[in-house]
Formats: structure tokens, C-alpha cells, sequence
């Protein structure tokens, strides 16, 4: 299956082995709640839906690359304890706490979380001192003799044997009680994964134009030859922090993430080819509603992927104006939360109380639920971002108050401040409206109704920023093409089914 299906997996597992009947009992006992082991090549995209589904369940993660630890690290250090056994004293050995094990309990302390996911990568490529501790804890989950705190779901990955020669398989008994879900490469589910985490615009354009080289691994005389869905997410990190510092990028450092030789020239090609063409378009530009007529001509005769590479940048130019008119948006929604609770305190607040101490300690206080929800892992880092920049504004607010302001004063000085960001982003959200607008008037003139305008409104319609945009900022060309176009091609894909039935009908009676 696909990383999206094995992600839907692990979330309704954490649900099903954590929920309770009437009397408190697990629904699964604890006997029951088979470890899951995520089996794919590396590099699809395991650690980030295990990642993933811990946050959307709201629930802790400790994760560990198990190849790293040795047995003592994993079952804890001998030390020798005196028993009595009928009426005699024996030394007994007996362990340590297990390192695993007591990060577990440490991010329960350290997170509030009493449950959560317990995930080891690479289970099936430990070392042969360690293979027997590792069936042990997929059997009984448990290291040596301390067993993984109740309401924490086991999940596991590994590697098939043709990718790692460290790989030791698994025997009947072990693999009769996990569920294992291999993980394939899938193209259209990364892509949905790759939209929601704003991976590089080239990145996604190229990808698009060039499906067979989104996963490959090769072996022949020189080695293996290789790139995986991480290389793709990692190099576009690297590229949009060279786009931000204006660093050079060139084919050795896009060889770096792309250890497949054919593939890395390929896309260092296109990329240099991506960086002209938002040049010589002026996309920045044609988004800020200038004169475009002297590139519509070479719109109109460009090759098939010189166009859609113009529609990406085109769309990554508007992308970055939804990112910042939601960002503002959202600042703006926590601050007025905040506005709204520090009016409800100076009402509650004895009038000797200093209306500025006031605000200070709601900042204060708002700050600590934003380090603790970090180390939860409970927050993305746009969310983080988005309530950091809040606390900032907040705090710049509260150096404006004066000391022996009455409530009344302070709140209104406090209100000025969030005046003036509701009018940035009234400001943010005009702009990226008008970029829209303009952008249209492009894509209308150079490529009418034809496939690049489908796959425009298209793109619009999934982004992540961009269709919660459109969803709150009527936009009228917007809903116009998607009504007609969208709709065209799903008559076009129901027509294609209706061929295929009738060809399916007249050879079924041929045949007879």
C-alpha cells in the first residue's frame, strides 16, 4: 500500500488499542495489540506518517534507529540483587532500567502524554548480540524484564533483504504476531504529501513532468544507483533555503540528494531551465499586474514543459501571497483571542493591580502552553510559527503600557496594537487577491481553457494554502473554471469508461 493508506493504519490502530470498554478495560488487551511493522524501501516515507499519525492523534512519540544501540543500552546493565527463596539467600541477576524504556517514561514526564507511539526503525538489521532482545520485545514488548508502559502502541520499520545486506528475517513464530504493511512507492500520494508540506515549487513541476523518476534503485557495476522520496524532500529544503540566501545550486550539490547519475542531470537541467524562465517571464511581474505582452507571444509557442513549468512558478508566486495573507490571518485570530482575554481579566483584576503586570503575565503564561505543546510534538512548525509571531506582537504591545495606566487606558492602548494588524492583513489578503486576478488575465490570454489552465485551476484547488484561501476570498474566474473545466474532464473520464465498456461488450460477443 501507499504511504497515505499506511498512515490511515496506524492512526486507526492507536485508536482501536487505546479505546476502553464501560469498565475501563481495553477493548484489545494489551496480549492482543500486535506490534505493526512497516516493511518498504528505504527512503518512501515510514519514520514521517509514523511522525505524523502520533501528531494527528494527539498522542507522544519516542523514536529510535535501533542499529544504534547495543544490548545493554536496549535490556539495561546486570547488576546482582540478594533473594530469599525458602529461607536461603540467593544472588539473583537482574537489569537496569532500559534506555528505551526509560525514554518513554521521560517523554510521559516531560510531555504530560500518558500514551503514545513507541517506534524502532531498521528491527530487522540489529546486530546478532541484539536479534534475540528484538524478538522478545515483538513477541512480549518488553526489554529484558521491563515492559513498555501500558497505553503506548508499538510500531516498527524495516527494510527488505535486497536493500540491506544487514537484513536478518524474521522466523514464523515472530511474524505470527505483528501485522506488517508493506509500504510501496506511490507518486500521486507523495504528491498529496509533498502539497501539504510546501515542498519547492521545481520540485513538484518536475516530478509532474517526469513521474518514472520520482523512485529508482538500481545496482550495477559501479554500486547502487538511487533516489528515494526522501532525496526529493531533502533537496527541496535545500533549494528553497538556497532561493532565500541567493546560494548558488548546481548539478554536484543536486547530486548529493540524487545518487542516481541520469536523474540528477536531468532535473540540474530543468532546474536551470525553471530559474530562466521565471526571468525571462517576469513572473513577478505579471502577479504584480504589469504590461506582459512582450512574453505572450513566446507563451503561446513554448514547448509542453516550458509551459508547465511557467504555470508552477506562476502558482508558487501566488502560493507565497496565500501563505502570508493566512499567516497574517491566523496571528491576527490569536491576538484577538488573547485581546478578548485580557479584557476579561482587567474586569476580574483588584483595582490596585498593574494592568500592564497583567499583560505581561498572559504573555508569559501563553508562552509556556507554546514550549509545552512543542515538547509534545502536539504543533507543526507552521503552527509554531503562527504563535510565536503572536507572542511577539503581544509582547511588543505590553512595552507600550504604562505602568499607572487605569485598566480602561491600557486596554485601549493594547487594542491600537491589534488595530494596526488588522490592517495588515487586510492588506496581505488584497494583495494576494490581486496577484490572482492578474494571474488569471495571464493564463486566459496565453492559454484559454487548454490543459495548462486545468492544470492551473487544479493546483489551485488542492494547495495548501491556496484552497483555504479561496474557500474565505470569493474569487469569481476561480469558481467559473471550476465549474467548467474540472467538470469537462470528469465527463471526459466517464466517457473513456463508457468506450472501454462498449469495446469490453462487442468483443464479449464476438467471442460468443
Amino acid at each position: 500500500m501507499d504511504i497515505k493508506r499506511a498512515k490511515q493504519e496506524i492512526e486507526q490502530t492507536v485508536r482501536a488499542y487505546l479505546a476502553r470498554e464501560e469498565g475501563g478495560n481495553y477493548r484489545i488487551p494489551a496480549l492482543r495489540q500486535r506490534p505493526i511493522l512497516l516493511m518498504g524501501p528505504p527512503g518512501v516515507g515510514k519514520t514521517q506518517i509514523v511522525e505524523q499519525a502520533a501528531r494527528e492523534c494527539g498522542v507522544a512519540l519516542v523514536a529510535y534507529t535501533i542499529t544504534h544501540h547495543t544490548r545493554q543500552s536496549a535490556v539495561g546493565l546486570p547488576f546482582i540483587r540478594q533473594r530469599n527463596f525458602g529461607g536461603k539467600t540467593y544472588s539473583v541477576t537482574e537489569y537496569t532500567m532500559s534506555e528505551i524504556i526509560a525514554s518513554v517514561y521521560a517523554k510521559m514526564e516531560q510531555t504530560g502524554l500518558k500514551q503514545g507511539i513507541l517506534f524502532l526503525d531498521e528491527i530487522n538489521c540489529v546486530s546478532e548480540t541484539l536479534a534475540p532482545t528484538m524478538l522478545q520485545f515483538l513477541q512480549y514488548k518488553t526489554f529484558g524484564n521491563q515492559a513498555v508502559p501500558e497505553g503506548w502502541v508499538i510500531v516498527t520499520a524495516g527494510n527488505p533483504p535486497e536493500y540491506n545486506k544487514s537484513v536478518r528475517e524474521f522466523d514464523l513464530v515472530t511474524l505470527d504476531r505483528v501485522r506488517r504493511i508493506d509500504v510501496e512507492p506511490n507518486l500521486p500520494a507523495w504528491q498529496e504529501y509533498a502539497r501539504a508540506h510546501r515542498l519547492h515549487p521545481a520540485v513538484l513541476a518536475y516530478l509532474e513532468l517526469r513521474p518514472q523518476h520520482f523512485y529508482k534503485v538500481e545496482q550495477d557495476v559501479d554500486g547502487a544507483r538511487f533516489v528515494t522520496a526522501r532525496g526529493w524532500e531533502d533537496l527541496s529544503a535545500m533549494l528553497k533555503t538556497c532561493d532565500a540566501l541567493e546560494l548558488p545550486v548546481d548539478e554536484d550539490l543536486i547530486g548529493q540528494y540524487l545518487r542516481h547519475p541520469e536523474v540528477s542531470r536531468d532535473f540540474s537541467a530543468y532546474w536551470a531551465l525553471y530559474k530562466k524562465y521565471h526571468e525571462d517571464y517576469g513572473v513577478e511581474d505579471i502577479l504584480q499586474g504589469k504590461d506582459f505582452d512582450h512574453v505572450l507571444e513566446r507563451a503561446l509557442s513554448a514547448s509542453f514543459d516550458e509551459r508547465i513549468s511557467l504555470v508552477s512558478l506562476l502558482l508558487a508566486g501566488l502560493n507565497v501571497r496565500f501563505s502570508a495573507a493566512r499567516q497574517a490571518d491566523a496571528v491576527t485570530d490569536a491576538c484577538y483571542q488573547q485581546l478578548r482575554a485580557y479584557k476579561r481579566r482587567l474586569d476580574q483584576t483588584a483595582e490596585d493591580a498593574s494592568p500592564a503586570e497583567v499583560f505581561t503575565g498572559q504573555c508569559n503564561e501563553l508562552e509556556d502552553r507554546l514550549n509545552a505543546n512543542l515538547a509534545s510534538g502536539q504543533l507543526t512548525g507552521q503552527e509554531a510559527g503562527i504563535h510565536r509571531q503572536a507572542i511577539a506582537l503581544l509582547r511588543g504591545w505590553s512595552k507600550n503600557l504604562q505602568e499607572d495606566a487605569a485598566p480602561e487606558e491600557a486596554f485601549d492602548q493594547v487594542r491600537a496594537g491589534f488595530n494596526h494588524q488588522v490592517r495588515l492583513r487586510e492588506e496581505a489578503v488584497s494583495q494576494a487577491s490581486d496577484a490572482l486576478e492578474y494571474a488569471f488575465d495571464f493564463m486566459e490570454r496565453a492559454f484559454g481553457e487548454e490543459q495548462e489552465m486545468v492544470l492551473f485551476v487544479n493546483e489551485l484547488s488542492l494547495g495548501p494554502d491556496s484552497a483555504p484561501f479561496l474557500a474565505e476570498n470569493e474569487c469569481e474566474r476561480f469558481e467559473k473554471y471550476t465549474k467548467t473545466l474540472l467538470l469537462n474532464e470528469n465527463q471526459d473520464q466517464l466517457l473513456a469508461e463508457l468506450d472501454r465498456d462498449d469495446l469490453r461488450q462487442s468483443e464479449h460477443s464476438r467471442d460468443f
